[in-house]
């Protein structure tokens, strides 16, 4: 079937309705017939009433989407009739910092059990090189008991998603394709094209667009993790790190990275997923592995300093009162996934004071569900010691913080975005 010729046929299914799929399901109904499948039921009945809590989507899109047909079930037997499926499943990494890879194979096994000749199957969660051949391919012939690029094919194209970025959303994100074969990676181009106004790269292969997406979240993780390592080293000489950025930044090619917590669901992850495929090669990488070693110790080295600033004020440590302003991964967002934030928390409630949190964007069930913190709704109620703030939501930087801060309390500004004169200090 020539797949030019045959668009408006295509029968799509999108598999998890996250940060990611739910932007694609809503961008593919404006062509397609698409039904949105997600474990979650809650998560379901919220988008099949118009309602999405990760704010990724604009609601009147998302409310005229479902006006013209587009579906949201957990019932795997409404997908039957669908022939294109985009799995766009968690990734995460367990608590060795090895891929966990359970989602995925789930999913996988899950499509294998309605695929029929001739249907499509694309992943874009972020793998490493290698592993949608090796790992999924597998999983739907076994359960299928269709062979792979005879009767079923396969496509990748990496996830670009910013989380929050209300500008490059999902039509103005150049997007890389890839196929089993020639022919499919020219079905998978032609479908993405269709959507995506900023174009698309087709890859050679899918190996190559899986580690194209490895490579960008590495590549960002380790330019972070120098401007971290340049801060614990300021920190020490006492100057003020971003100084010493602004003034190397009026050469022409000087890359303005700033220091902090690096989190969330691809920088704080997808390294380890390109380090694991070099390691099962036979090589070890260096470079990478070092960068994630300081980016993932930054929320102790903030807890750290900040205890040293109260001794060093003779503010009692034990039993003090500290707030940390913010607990999602980045600002103006609502995504709690993989935040560093809880570090700080961590090792603030260790050496014995009483830790609030407060951030008007996080859900606060999901951090009780997720994290077993309790965050406070509101603030004003109480005086803090310590302030530290750590994401920079734009309710932050309106805030009057003396107001809630002891005479003799200290405020870290980890995000440099409040006024130098009012904090004591910044990273």
């Amino acid at each position: 079937m020539n797949f030019e010729s045959s668009l408006d046929q295509v029968r799509l299914a999108i598999i998890g309705l996250g940060y990611v799929g739910l932007p694609l399901a809503v961008e593919f109904s404006k062509k397609y017939n698409v039904i949105g499948f997600d474990i979650n039921e809650k998560r379901v009945i919220d988008l099949s009433q118009g309602n999405d809590h990760t704010q990724e989507v604009n609601i009147a899109d998302l409310q005229k989407s479902l006006k013209n047909g587009l579906v949201f079930t957990t019932e795997i037997e409404d997908l039957e009739n669908c022939n294109t499926f985009i799995v766009t499943v968690p990734t995460p990494i367990d608590s060795f910092k090895f891929p966990d890879l359970s989602f995925l194979r789930k999913a996988s096994e899950m499509i294998g059990s309605i695929i029929k000749s001739g249907d499509l199957v694309v992943y874009e969660s972020t793998v490493y090189p290698g592993c949608t051949e090796e790992e999924c391919v597998p999983v739907l012939e076994k359960t299928s008991g269709l062979k792979f690029n005879q009767d079923f094919f396969v496509g990748y194209s990496p996830e670009r998603i910013n989380p929050g970025d209300k500008i490059r959303t999902l039509p103005q994100i150049k997007k890389v394709t890839s196929g089993s074969t020639p022919d499919v990676a020219n079905r998978v181009d032609d479908l993405y094209r269709s959507i995506i106004s900023a174009g698309t790269h087709k890859a050679p292969s899918i190996k190559v667009a899986e580690a194209s997406k490895a490579i960008e979240n590495a590549q960002r993780d380790v330019n972070i993790s120098f401007v971290n390592e340049l801060a614990l080293i300021f920190d020490r000489l006492g100057i003020d790190t971003n100084d010493v950025i602004e003034a190397a930044g009026t050469k022409w090619n000087f890359l303005k990275y700033k220091p902090g917590l690096v989190g969330g669901h691809c920088i704080g992850v997808d390294p380890y997923y390109l380090t694991y495929k070099a390691q099962s090669v036979g090589y070890h990488p260096q470079v990478i592995l070092s960068g994630r070693r300081v980016n993932d110790n930054m929320g102790s080295f903030i807890a750290n300093k900040a205890i040293k600033m109260m001794i060093q004020k003779d503010i009692p440590v034990k039993s003090s009162k500290a707030l940390i302003l913010g607990v999602t991964f980045k600002e103006n967002c609502p995504d709690i996934r993989n935040t560093k934030v809880v570090d700080i928390y961590t090792e603030l409630n260790s050496y014995g004071l009483q830790v609030d949190i407060y951030d008007p964007w996080a859900d606060i069930e999901e951090v009780k569900n997720e994290y077993h913190i309790d965050c406070k709704n509101s603030l004003y109620s109480s005086k803090y010691a310590l302030i530290i703030l750590a994401v920079a939501h734009n309710e932050f930087l309106q805030m009057d913080l003396k107001s809630i801060l002891e005479d003799k309390g200290i405020i870290f500004d980890s995000k440099s975005c409040l006024d130098r004169d009012l904090v004591d200090a910044r990273l």
